[in-house]
């Protein structure tokens, strides 16, 4: 079998197939939806009375999780995760608090490279890496929504509460936590979707160097006597 150029499976390319394009949206929709209906489910939950976050006030507050109510954290797993309420300017674990605009704009620039890297990148049988392109497009336009609607993203996952850096280690800032991120779903499904990304487009060389090429039979004639 010959491999098709620029799709690493050497199935047809993706963008003429009805199929995927049905299964990428598919894929899209259900990981928004969990991003989605997570932080719903947490804003409502997780403090004593459901929290409601106003764009205006989020624009006029120097920090937008001081217009967050006081509250106790919610233990899901002892030393694993805990529910926390938190609202955040930057971007993955709250990186470049402020940068709103700039987000925005990069998130709607990374959504349009990955339906480029779908059409024209892969084949119609490359689930995977259609899952992982579903999980980061899902997952920009989850925390894409929250800075449009409410000007901050809306974070309650903390992971290895209360578990401390080894050998007396502190953060910049003197912060002992091990993970003292708060973050939602929308930043798993980036990161994992990412991931699965660099994991194909490493194996896709792999795959075809295993490929033989094809071979034209050797012209014999004249070596009969």
């Amino acid at each position: 079998m010959t491999r098709r150029p620029g799709h690493p499976s050497g199935s047809a390319s993706a963008l003429r197939s009805r199929g995927a394009w049905i299964g990428l949206a598919i894929m899209t929709v259900v990981a928004l939806a969990a991003d989605l209906g997570s932080k719903s489910i947490a804003f409502a939950t997780v403090a004593d009375t459901p929290v409601k976050i106003v764009r205006a006030e989020v624009l006029d507050a120097v920090r937008p999780s001081d217009l967050l109510p006081d509250h106790d954290a919610v233990t899901a797993v002892p030393h694993v995760l805990e529910f926390t309420l938190v609202l955040n300017e930057g971007a993955v674990f709250g990186m470049a608090a402020g940068q709103r605009f700039f987000f925005i704009g990069f998130t709607i620039v990374a959504i349009g490279f990955c339906l480029w890297m779908f059409a024209s990148w892969t084949g119609a049988r490359d689930r995977w890496a259609h899952a992982a392109i579903a999980l980061v497009v899902a997952g920009g336009v989850g925390n894409l929504y929250d800075r449009l609607v409410y000007a901050c993203v809306r974070d309650f996952l903390h992971f290895l509460p209360g578990v401390k850096l080894p050998f007396g280690l502190a953060w910049p800032g003197g912060d002992r936590e091990l993970w003292p991120y708060v973050s939602n779903v929308a930043d798993a499904e980036l990161i994992i979707g990412i991931a699965l990304l660099m994991w194909f487009s490493l194996r896709a060389p792999a795959d075809a160097a295993e490929e033989t090429p094809e071979t034209k039979p050797t012209d014999d004639a004249g070596s009969d006597a």
